[in-house]
C-alpha cells in the first residue's frame, strides 16, 4: 500500500484560534456593558451610536459570529484535515476564508453602531454585507468540500456529517432571509411583510441557532472530546440516529417563537409538534458524548479541558430539554417576551458554545505550537470563573423572568391589572445587576482565558506546515462482512451533500409555500392602509434606533394583554411592515396599539419621552433620543423609498414618489404645530417629529377610538 507524505495547515488554524480569543473578549465586553446599561441606563447610554438599541445587535452579531464562527472555522479547518488525511484543497481559498470573514465582523461592528440595520434579530446586517457573507460562505464550503473530495479516507467521520448540514442549510437560511430590496447602499426593506416576514425570519432565527450554534458544535464535539479524553464515541449508531434525526426535526421548529401571535395556527402547531420532538435526538447526542466519557471521571477531574468540556455538554443538554419545553403552548405563555429567554439563550450560548471553544482552546493551541498549557493553575481558575459566571447570570434571569410575568397578568379582586408595566421595569434592577455580576465573572474568566493562550503561543513555535503520512485512497472499494448499511452514504460525500439539502428543505417548503401561496393564510383587512411618507421616515428611525429589542408589537389573546394594551393584533395588520416588528422581548411595554384607544398619548409626553424618559417615566432604562430633536429627516430618500415599497406590493400611486415629500411636510407641520402650543419650539423637518408621527399611527387602523 502506497504511503502518501504531505502537510497539515495550522497556520489558518492559529489566525482563527486568535480571532475566537480576541473577537470573543471584545463581544462578551459589549454584553456586559449592555446588561449594565440596563441598572445605569442614564450614564451608560452614550447617544446616538452606543444606545442600547444600536449595540445590542452588536453584542449578538459578534458573539454570534466573530466568536463562535471563528471557533467554528478554527474547529473545522483542524479537525478536517485529520479526519480526512489532507491539507485543505487551497490555502489561498483558505486565507481569502479569514480575512474575508474578519472583514465581515469589522463592517458589521462599524455599521451596526451607525444604525444601518435592517432589523431583523440575528440577521441585522444590510443588504453590501449579506453578499460579503454569501460569498465568504461559498469559499469557505467549496474549499471544505474539495478537500472532502480529494480526502485519504474513504469513510467520512460523524463529525464531517455535521460540517456538510452546516455549510448546506445556513446557506439555504441566508439566501433565503436575506431577500431583501436595497434602497441605498446601506438602506434595504425585507422583500417579505407582516406574517410572512416573521415567519421567514424565525425560520432563519431559530435555525441559525441549529447550523451555526449547534451542528457544527457537536461535530467539533465528536472530534475533540474523544480526542481529549482519548476515548471513542459511545456510539456509531447513536450518532447515526442523532444526525438525521436532529437535521430533519430542526427545521421546522421555527414557529414556536411564534405562539399565540397572527401566524396561522397550523404553522404554530407545526412548530410545537417538531419541537417538542427534538429532544430526542438532541439528548441522544448529549448522552453520547457524556458516555464517550465513561470510564474516564477520574481523568475529569483532574483534566481543566474535559471540566470545560463537560460543562458544555451538560449545558447543550439544559438547553435542548427547555427549548422543547418551551415550545408548549402553556410553558411559552409565560415565558415568552420575559427575561427567562434571556436565561436560556445563555445557558446555550455561554454554556455550550463558550466553554466548549474555551476546552478545544486549550488543547489546540499547545499542540499546533509544540508546548505545554502556560498555566493549568489560571485554567482552573477560567474554568470555575466561566462556571459561576453562568450560575450567577442565568439564575438571576430565570427569577426575573417568573417574576415579570406573575405581574403582568396580576388582577387585583375588582378584576383591574395589579401592577402598570413600568412597576414591573423597576422591580426588575437588582436581577439585572445580579445578571451583569455573572457577566463580570464569565468575561473575567474569558480574559484570564486570553492571557494564558497568549503566554502558551509564547512560549510556542507555530508548527505551521505538520508533516503527516497517510496510504493514499483505493481506488476500488470492497465492502466488509457485516458493514453497517450507512456506509455506503458516508463513501459519496456528493449523494451525502444533496440527501442532507433534501432533508433540511422538507419542513422549510410544508411551512413557507402555503403561507405565502394560500391568501386564507393572511385575510386583509379593508381599514388598514399604507404608511404616509412621514410615518414611513419614522418607522425607519424606529428600526435604525433598534426599538423592537425592547418594545412589542404583537398583542396576545390573552386577558392580561388585551387590558393592558387593546384589541389583539390580527394578520391582516401588518400587510404593508417591511420588516414586520413583533418584538422578541419586553423590557419596554408592548406598542401595537400605542396610537389608539386608551393608550394614545400627547404628542406633548412623546416629545418629552424621547427627549428624557426618566422626566416622564420614573425609573425607565430607556435611552434617551434627544439627538431626533436636532437631526434632520432624511428627505431625499423619501422618493426611493416610496418607489421601493410599491415594488414590494405596497399600493402608492404611480406617481406618488415626486409627491411625497409634499405630503410629508404638511403632517410634520401639523404635529409641529401642535407641540408648539406646549411651548415647545421644534421645527417639521427633525427627525423626531417623524418618530412621533409613526407611534401615533400604531393601532389606529383597527381601532378608531
Amino acid at each position: 500500500m502506497q504511503v502518501e507524505s504531505f502537510k497539515y495547515d495550522n497556520k489558518t488554524v492559529r489566525n482563527f484560534a486568535i480571532a475566537t480569543i480576541i473577537w470573543g473578549v471584545v463581544g462578551m465586553t459589549v454584553g456586559l456593558w449592555i446588561a449594565l446599561q440596563l441598572v445605569f441606563p442614564t450614564v451608560l447610554n452614550l447617544q446616538p451610536y452606543f444606545n442600547f438599541g444600536r449595540i445590542r445587535p452588536l453584542h449578538t452579531n459578534a458573539v454570534i459570529f466573530a466568536f463562535v464562527g471563528n471557533a467554528m472555522f478554527m474547529g473545522i479547518y483542524y479537525s478536517l484535515q485529520r479526519l480526512l488525511k489532507a491539507r485543505m484543497f487551497s490555502d489561498a481559498l483558505s486565507t481569502i476564508h479569514f480575512w474575508g470573514w474578519q472583514l465581515i465582523i469589522v463592517a458589521a461592528a462599524v455599521t451596526l453602531p451607525l444604525g444601518f440595520s435592517t432589523a431583523k434579530e440575528y440577521a441585522e446586517l444590510e443588504w453590501p454585507i449579506d453578499i460579503a457573507i454569501t460569498l465568504i460562505w461559498v469559499v469557505f464550503g467549496f474549499n471544505m468540500f474539495a478537500t472532502i473530495i480529494k480526502r485519504r479516507e474513504r469513510h467520512l467521520y460523524v463529525a464531517v456529517w455535521f460540517y456538510i448540514a452546516t455549510f448546506v442549510t445556513v446557506a439555504v437560511l441566508h439566501l433565503v432571509n436575506s431577500f431583501e430590496l436595497p434602497v441605498t447602499l446601506f438602506k434595504s426593506y425585507s422583500w417579505y411583510a407582516g406574517v410572512q416576514d416573521a415567519l421567514v425570519q424565525w425560520w432563519y432565527g431559530h435555525n441559525a441557532v441549529a447550523f451555526f450554534l449547534t451542528t457544527p458544535f457537536l461535530g467539533l464535539m465528536y472530534y475533540f472530546l474523544p480526542k481529549a479524553a482519548n476515548r471513542p464515541v459511545f456510539s456509531y449508531k447513536l450518532s447515526i440516529i442523532h444526525f438525521w434525526a436532529l437535521i430533519f426535526l430542526y427545521i421546522w421548529a421555527g414557529p414556536h417563537h411564534l405562539l399565540y401571535t397572527a401566524l396561522p395556527n397550523w404553522a404554530q402547531s407545526l412548530g410545537i409538534v417538531f419541537s417538542f420532538m427534538l429532544i430526542f435526538p438532541s439528548w441522544g447526542g448529549m448522552i453520547n458524548g457524556l458516555l464517550t466519557l465513561r470510564g474516564a471521571w477520574d481523568k475529569v477531574r483532574e483534566d481543566v479541558i474535559l471540566k470545560f468540556m463537560v460543562v458544555a455538554v451538560t449545558a447543550y443538554g439544559m438547553s435542548t430539554f427547555e427549548g422543547p419545553m418551551l415550545s408548549l403552548k402553556s410553558i411559552n405563555a409565560v415565558a415568552h417576551f420575559s427575561d427567562w429567554i434571556i436565561a436560556h439563550v445563555h445557558i446555550g450560548g455561554l454554556g455550550w458554545n463558550g466553554m466548549l471553544t474555551f476546552g478545544i482552546l486549550y488543547w489546540l493551541i499547545p499542540r499546533i505550537y509544540k508546548t505545554e498549557l502556560y498555566s493549568k493553575k489560571l485554567a482552573n481558575i477560567h474554568f470555575w470563573l466561566a462556571t459561576l459566571g453562568i450560575l450567577f447570570y442565568a439564575i438571576p434571569m430565570y427569577w426575573a423572568g417568573f417574576q415579570q410575568v406573575a405581574m403582568w397578568k396580576q388582577f387585583t379582586p375588582s378584576g383591574q391589572l395589579k401592577y402598570q408595566f413600568l412597576e414591573t421595569v423597576t422591580y426588575m434592577a437588582p436581577f439585572y445587576a445580579m445578571r451583569a455580576l455573572g457577566g463580570s465573572l464569565y468575561l473575567t474568566g474569558a480574559i484570564i482565558g486570553m492571557v494564558n493562550y497568549f503566554k502558551t503561543i509564547g512560549q510556542g513555535t507555530l508548527n505551521a506546515n505538520e508533516d503527516a503520512q497517510a496510504p493514499a485512497l483505493e481506488k476500488e472499494y470492497t465492502q466488509h462482512a457485516g458493514e453497517h448499511w450507512h456506509r455506503w452514504i458516508e463513501r459519496r460525500p456528493t449523494p451525502f451533500l444533496l440527501l442532507s439539502l433534501i432533508v433540511i428543505l422538507i419542513g422549510g417548503l410544508v411551512e413557507l409555500v402555503p403561507t405565502f401561496l394560500v391568501k386564507s393564510n393572511i385575510p386583509t383587512i379593508s381599514s388598514v392602509k399604507p404608511y404616509t411618507p412621514l410615518e414611513l421616515q419614522g418607522r425607519d428611525i424606529y428600526t435604525r434606533e433598534g426599538c423592537y429589542t425592547c418594545h412589542s408589537q404583537m398583542i396576545r389573546p390573552f386577558r392580561s394583554e388585551t387590558e393592558r394594551y387593546g384589541e389583539y393584533s390580527k394578520a391582516g395588520e401588518f400587510v404593508y411592515d417591511h420588516p414586520f416588528q413583533w418584538g422578541s422581548k419586553r423590557t419596554g411595554p408592548d406598542l401595537a396599539r400605542e396610537g389608539s384607544g386608551n393608550l394614545k398619548k400627547s404628542n406633548t409626553w412623546h416629545y418629552n419621552h424621547f427627549e428624557e424618559p426618566n422626566s416622564i417615566s420614573t425609573g425607565s432604562v430607556m435611552p434617551s433620543y434627544s439627538f431626533l430633536i436636532d437631526d434632520n429627516i432624511d428627505t431625499a430618500s423619501t422618493p426611493l423609498k416610496i418607489n421601493a415599497m410599491r415594488t414590494l406590493g405596497v399600493p402608492y400611486a404611480a406617481d406618488y414618489a415626486s409627491k411625497a415629500n409634499q405630503d410629508l411636510m404638511i403632517q410634520a407641520k401639523t404635529i409641529s404645530a401642535d407641540l408648539e402650543k406646549d411651548g415647545i419650539k421644534v421645527a417639521p423637518n427633525k427627525e423626531i417629529i417623524a418618530l412621533i408621527a409613526y407611534i401615533q399611527r400604531l393601532g389606529t387602523d383597527i381601532n378608531k377610538k
